[in-house]
């Protein structure tokens, strides 16, 4: 491992995705920080990163509030200059469009749009003044199409991909990558597979193959694949899925 005078940002750092990321930055000699609500919950993977020779600091943040969203950064790019940033909330609910209620829309916006413009924002800031950087926002089927019952979700991940697209308009003469990525499938995490489990029943949540669900780790690679794309032939928008789903 070659270790990089460069940090990189992941708000919205799960068990999931957001650790797959981790890990797959932190192999390659970067300085990680993670954030996400009730921060100490990342302590097992900050310390399975050590394990492996990385570095990873968790911390707790509310990615909906703009100044902690603010000195989080500030205190990623102080560590080492944010070379990279993922926006990395989720958010997904689903509600029968009568049972929305009016919180319920405007949290997951909150989480969901609002919390990935005040990262993408903020990271701006920072990498403005380097020169350089990427700035990238985990999408989903949501953030092109509406569904029954995800009215909430859809509206909030379809503003994200906007603001991601004027991100990417503006900021890319300016050397920053911005860049969407829509999962297009579900993620083999132990909670879609009770979603599936309590739509199909937990026969077919066990019997679901790899065909039809994408693995953390491989969202994690297109991220690095992303960010060590030469500037001359940048991707703005990646859908991923598996070759089993149709769409």
């Amino acid at each position: 491992m070659t270790e990089r005078n460069a940090s990189i940002a992941i708000v919205g750092a799960g068990d999931y995705i957001g650790a797959a990321i981790a890990s797959r930055f932190a192999a390659e000699g970067y300085r990680i920080h993670g954030g996400r609500r009730q921060g100490e919950k990342l302590a097992d993977l900050e310390a399975r990163i050590a394990s492996e020779g990385g570095s990873f600091t968790g911390h707790s943040l509310d990615a909906r509030r703009e100044q902690e969203i603010a000195d989080f950064l500030d205190r990623v790019d102080a560590d080492a200059p944010l070379e990279a940033c993922i926006f990395n909330v989720g958010a997904n609910v689903r509600f029968p469009i009568l049972e929305t209620t009016d919180r319920v829309f405007r949290k997951v916006w909150e989480m969901a749009c609002q919390a990935g413009f005040l990262t993408g924002r903020e990271a701006a800031r920072l990498m403005l003044a380097h020169g350089r950087g990427s700035i990238f926002f985990t999408g989903a089927t949501a953030s092109v199409r509406g569904s029954a019952g995800y009215a909430a979700f859809a509206s909030a991940k379809a503003g994200l991909r906007a603001v991601a697209q004027s991100m990417a308009r503006e900021l890319g003469p300016q050397n920053i990558h911005v860049a969407h990525l829509v999962i297009d499938a579900g993620v083999d995490t132990a909670w879609v597979r009770e979603r599936i489990a309590q739509d199909r029943g937990s026969e077919a949540a066990e019997e679901m193959s790899e065909d039809m669900l994408i693995d953390p780790a491989s969202i994690a690679e297109a991220f690095w694949q992303l960010h060590r794309q030469p500037r001359d032939a940048w991707t703005h928008e990646l859908d991923l899925r598996p070759f089993g789903e149709t769409w």
